[in-house]
């Protein structure tokens, strides 16, 4: 056995296996070692059952009853449940394609279980696929339930706890690590760390922190290489980012120097007076256009700060500017956005900020190309539809100026003849591969790189900037406009629900607009959940219509419809047609429809503070009061204590702070889409661990920039440039 041995050749796995393993991302021995526990059975945070809330992870200690195999009704998988109880309550556990479960265990036994709690539909508890261990005695006496120190002491800190998908149990994962250790595979593994790097911030070396994290006989040693490893991908991530910054500077670019007086003529014909940050902002922008290297910068800025702005300057600037030696047509802007719809929305808002000067603006996405300025435009569509293969060879030929897209972007079919500015809005959900294609799309001069202009509304904790950001300067857009009003939040109990109802009718009878958001589903398989969501977004849709909102039109709107059905959703509730508009957290980007004043939140608590704070700031694009209704399953004070944040502040910043302050990384809006492992989130909470990271990254790239000395770290560095954040 050695470090890239399949693991199919040290384990008989079945079809499914195979198929959760694929899933995992673990092909090898070494996949299997750097796939690290979740969390450990710490014996010191044990619970009850009855201070279980939903949504936290647990341990219970408890005896085990009923057990029993069985086939689902619906999907026929085959599935073992059982009640655990202790002198607080009972809770249902459930394990499907794991029906052993029922056969290693026996009513009566003492067993010990972690995972997280669900609340059914009849309102009790249950753990799906919990981790179970069969115990000897209980820590804690059944007969009174106090804490029994002398049974404590015999119990080690506890087992690892593996995020688990179908076919992958935790228990699978420990038993064929086993055999790993057992062999002392884990000593073949290599060290990126320098020595002295370990040594001065007490890092236990990568062999001793691998058998540490996997099987600590105590709690130091799964926080010291929970630390470690922290440590190494934030640094492995300040090397990469801080090489390619410099690496940058070395690249030229085209030096945009538009007159002063042609840039406050646009800020003067703009709707409305900009915010100070704005100014800032587009000042700090048209500096780096300037410069002889590519601008890089992150916009970071709430919902309604008025982003697209600075990003209409930059363009702005752009396209008043010659190519070099060249007396006609313009340098060119590309600006890439997530969505189909988001997409289509700054188009339209480019078509405003720049009609009547000539420019030549283009749309493209996967449902087709669209063209501005036209000769057939209608009353209501500015714009006419032209085929793919025209708006390539326009962009090519440089007649096109402003190019709006998704993806479609990077395709080969488009090039650009001179590209002098890249903009990414929501730039986290593009991979760091995508971001350097649409850098490179250029068909003259390549040794030029265009100016890069990123953008986010999610807010971004300090620590996490530094670290996913380390080669970009960021700009923040800390003020709103004025006039806007502050979201009224408001957490609603089943109690307030009807009030809640009879207040949104009269707004929609004065002309206002209703969002309603489903809540997230967390279902260990991605496709299932996506499924699961859309079929909760149609279930809802019909209860609203069926018993509230009989008079009024309903749409939704959901991942699993086409990007023309989306379209045309969105059409629709933008011009009035649909009053209800029942959605997932799709409306969390760039959703833009200045009516619709109202938002209610299903199932709140499932949502991060941050993400929370980004849907509802799609209630205030429009001058009208905004309002924002929780409806959570707040049974649990702490629950209530969370949501009250909300209620408290509109700072989206502090809020992303709460959130990894209060629920660790898992709740930072969209976390997955950073590309980070979970372990180096954890370490988002620890700025000095950030920092020291920064630091050491910045020393070794000062000292030996090619990384000749320091062979394993340059390996490792390699890897990480073609990691994909998204």
């Amino acid at each position: 056995m050695e470090l890239h041995t399949p693991i199919e050749k040290i384990s008989r796995l079945s079809d499914l296996q195979k198929k959760g393993l694929n899933k995992l991302q673990i092909k090898s021995v070494l996949d299997l070692l750097l796939y690290f526990p979740a969390r450990y059975s710490d014996i010191s945070t044990v619970t009850n059952i009855g201070d279980i809330e939903a949504g936290i992870p647990i341990t219970l200690f408890g005896v085990i009853k009923n057990l029993k195999t069985k086939k689902s009704f619906h999907t026929k998988v085959t599935m073992a449940e059982g009640t655990l109880e202790d002198l607080t309550g009972k809770i249902s556990l459930v394990w499907f394609n794991q029906p052993y479960i029922a056969k290693m265990l026996h009513d009566g036994d003492n067993v010990m279980i972690s995972g997280t709690a669900n609340i059914q539909k009849n309102g009790t508890f249950s753990i799906v696929n919990g981790n179970i261990q069969k115990q000897e005695g209980l820590p804690i006496d059944i007969h009174d339930s106090l804490f029994q120190k002398e049974n404590v002491s015999n119990y080690k800190f506890g087992a690892p706890i593996y995020k688990e998908t179908k076919g992958i149990s935790s228990l699978w994962i420990q038993k064929t690590l086993e055999k790993i250790f057992n062999e002392k595979i884990h000593t073949q593994v290599t060290d990126p760390i320098p020595e002295y790097i370990l040594k001065k911030y007490s890092l236990p070396d990568i062999q001793k922190a691998l058998l540490w994290i996997h099987r600590p006989e105590k709690k130091e040693h799964a926080e010291a290489a929970r630390k470690r490893f922290s440590f190494q991908e934030i640094f492995l991530i300040q090397v990469a980012r801080t090489k390619e910054k410099e690496e940058s500077k070395k690249d030229g670019s085209y030096g945009i120097h538009t007159e002063e007086k042609i840039l406050q003529e646009f800020i003067d014909n703009l709707p409305f007076e900009p915010t100070d940050a704005q100014i800032n902002a587009m000042n700090a922008v048209v500096e780096d256009l300037k410069k002889t290297h590519p601008m890089s910068r992150l916009l970071e800025g709430d919902v309604g700060s008025g982003k697209t702005v600075v990003a209409a300057l930059a363009t702005y600037a752009t396209i008043k500017t010659r190519p070099k030696n060249q007396k006609f047509g313009t340098l060119q802007v590309a600006y890439m956005a997530p969505t189909e719809i988001l997409a289509t929305q700054h188009f339209e808002s480019f078509i405003e900020f720049f009609k009547g000067t000539g420019i030549q603006i283009a749309l493209i996405t996967g449902s087709g190309c669209r063209k501005f300025p036209t000769k057939v435009a209608s009353a209501t569509k500015p714009w006419t539809t032209i085929s793919r293969t025209q708006l390539s060879k326009w962009v090519e030929q440089g007649e096109i100026s402003v190019v709006v897209g998704t993806h479609a972007l990077i395709q080969k079919s488009v090039v650009f003849k001179h590209l002098a500015l890249a903009i990414v809005d929501e730039q986290h959900r593009f991979g760091q591969k995508q971001r350097r294609a649409l850098a490179k799309k250029t068909s003259v001069n390549s040794s030029v790189s265009p100016h890069f202009l990123s953008m986010t509304a999610t807010p971004i904790p300090r620590t996490l900037a530094l670290t996913i950001y380390g080669d970009l300067d960021i700009t923040l857009l800390d003020q709103l406009p004025s006039g806007r009003k502050k979201v009224q939040t408001e957490i609603i109990t089943e109690k307030t629900r009807e009030e809640m109802y009879s207040k949104i009718k009269e707004e929609i009878k004065n002309g206002r607009q209703l969002y309603v958001i489903c809540p997230r589903i967390n279902d260990p398989d991605e496709s299932d959940e996506i499924k699961l969501i859309a079929k909760s977004v149609e279930t809802e849709a019909k209860r609203l219509k069926k018993e509230i909102f009989k008079n009024e039109s309903i749409g939704v709107l959901h991942g699993k419809m086409t990007p023309q059905k989306k379209e045309q959703v969105m059409e629709e509730f933008s011009n009035g047609k649909i009053q209800i508009l029942v959605a997932t957290s799709v409306v969390e980007v760039g959703v833009n429809v200045p009516n619709a004043n109202m938002m209610i939140i299903e199932g709140a608590e499932r949502f991060g503070l941050a993400q929370i704070h980004q849907l509802r700031g799609r209630t205030k694009r429009g001058s009208h009061q905004a309002y924002c209704f929780l409806l959570a399953d707040a049974k649990q004070q702490k629950t209530v204590d969370r949501l009250q944040a909300l209620v408290d502040t509109d700072d989206g910043f502090k809020l992303a702070e709460l959130d990894l302050e209060q629920r660790g990384t898992g709740e930072l809006a969209g976390f997955k889409q950073w590309g980070v492992s979970d372990i180096a989130m954890e370490a988002l909470r620890n700025i000095k661990l950030v920092e020291a990271a920064r630091n050491e990254a910045q020393k070794i790239i000062a000292d030996d920039f090619e990384l000749q000395k320091n062979p394993l770290l340059k390996e490792k560095v390699e890897e990480i440039k073609e990691m994909h954040f998204e």
